[in-house]
């Protein structure tokens, strides 16, 4: 199936007072209509700049943005203001984080839903508020008609959300942009908004583009994986492909920093040792060698690139570690051993202070 979305060696750079902040680089990933993919990774790691990019939000004076995002055949870097506010809730919709910061305060939710409706389709005001009651009815919100009447904070944090993706879907997008959609929601909420969105998009055959921090999320509702770290892709592949077999010590760290209900009680959690790295003065080399466990005398001056790997073209990964040493580690680390004895046997130093040193 040929991608909607995708995106060709994308980067984003901001320059500041305190220096240059590489917030994408290189990133590269396509979309197909009724896929999702999920683009995880710890906050600071270029995953929300990347999706502002692809609706022309991070357009700025000190904004440097390269590279391609072609949507159905289209550059959208290059299309105007004018023609990216048709695109914007309308081929591509977008659910922003904070429902409340995000939806006008002082307007009913059935005139910022009219509004919305009215934007990219010429219909009359009273049909505009038909179809906002019957989006309203379709995210599961109760009297649909009379809460057009209500303010956002008269709904609860669930609602609110529900409202959001109820207006990214009133025009009924081809793609859909979810950037945490469930942060702050409770576990029910957040499972009924996981099921909300893989329903409609099953009705609609909307592509969705699912950004988060938890694995846990992206497990559920997703079909493929971009793991980002320091502004880059890190590892991409199919979801059973990451979660069976990941091949990124990034990766590891962060599958290992879940807790499971099929691991024993007194195994403890692994937490990725370190601090995300300062976009402005990114390590040396491999940028996760100063907090990897398995660093290599090379991974402080070699820059990694993206390779597939063996036998497998659609899972890739940015890794200096040999495929055959990969994988003897995650088979020791899913056994329950600690990343110092698998390094150790392995035969890999894996201390980070040495590693940060040579950077």
């Amino acid at each position: 199936m040929a991608p909607l979305l995708e995106v060709k060696d994308l980067t984003v750079r901001f320059t500041t007072e305190d220096g240059v902040v590489n917030a994408v680089d290189g990133v590269s990933y396509t979309v197909e209509p009724g896929r999702t993919l999920g683009i995880v990774g710890e906050s600071g790691s270029g995953k929300s700049v990347s999706s502002l990019t692809v609706m022309g939000l991070t357009r700025a004076r000190n904004a440097e943005i390269t590279g391609e995002v072609l949507f159905d055949g289209k550059n959208l870097l290059e299309a105007s203001e004018q023609e990216m506010r048709t695109v914007r809730g309308g081929p591509i919709a977008m659910i922003f984080q904070d429902p409340m910061s995000s939806l006008h305060p002082m307007y009913r939710i059935g005139r910022q839903l009219v509004e919305a409706v009215q934007m990219h389709q010429k219909v009359s005001k009273a049909a505009a508020r038909d179809r906002a009651a019957e989006m309203l009815a379709l995210v599961g919100i109760p009297d649909a008609r009379r809460r057009l009447d209500s303010y956002p904070h008269e709904f609860s944090g669930g609602m609110r959300q529900r409202v959001m993706i109820a207006m990214g879907l009133c025009n009924n997008p081809r793609m859909l942009i979810a950037d945490e959609p469930t942060t702050a929601l409770d576990v029910t909420v957040q499972a009924q908004i996981l099921e909300l969105i893989r329903r409609l998009q099953s009705e609609l055959d909307t592509a969705v583009i699912l950004i988060t921090h938890d694995l846990g999320v992206v497990a559920e509702v997703t079909d493929d994986i971009a793991v980002m770290y320091c502004g880059r892709i890190v590892e991409r592949g199919p979801k059973d492909q990451i979660f069976a077999a990941p091949q990124h010590p990034y990766t590891w760290g962060l599958l290992k920093s879940i807790p499971r209900l099929d691991t024993p009680r007194d195994q403890p959690l692994v937490p990725i040792a370190g601090r995300p790295p300062s976009l402005i003065n990114r390590p040396t080399g491999c940028h996760f060698h100063p907090r990897c466990p398995y660093v290599r005398p090379e991974c402080v001056t070699v820059d990694p690139t993206l390779e597939p790997i063996p036998n497998d073209p659609t899972h890739v990964v940015r890794c200096l570690i040999p495929a055959g040493e990969r994988k003897r580690i995650w088979a020791d680390l899913k056994a329950g051993r600690t990343p110092a004895v698998a390094a150790v046997e392995a035969g890999i130093t894996n201390d980070p202070e040495e590693a940060s040193d040579g950077a």
